[in-house]
């Protein structure tokens, strides 16, 4: 009674197949692996939002253009 061999695995792996179906087992994964990097975004979005010292601020110059008027086709 000590560790699963190979065979009780690939018996437990069929059996999971079957009940859950091959389309649902990646939906869950996809859903897992998007869960894994927003945390991962939000862990590094915290480190950013903690330096306040470091904001953009905006150079004061202007671009001047002009507007032309859309023509209906």
């Amino acid at each position: 009674m000590g560790s699963f061999s190979i065979w009780h695995w690939l018996i437990v792996l069929v059996i999971v197949l079957l009940i859950f179906g091959t389309k649902k087992l990646r939906n869950i994964g996809t859903d897992l692996g998007g869960a894994v990097k927003g945390f991962k975004d939000g862990m590094k979005g915290g480190d950013e939002s903690a330096k306040p010292d470091q904001q953009i601020t905006a150079s004061g110059s202007t671009i001047e253009g002009e507007v032309k008027e859309k023509q209906k086709s």
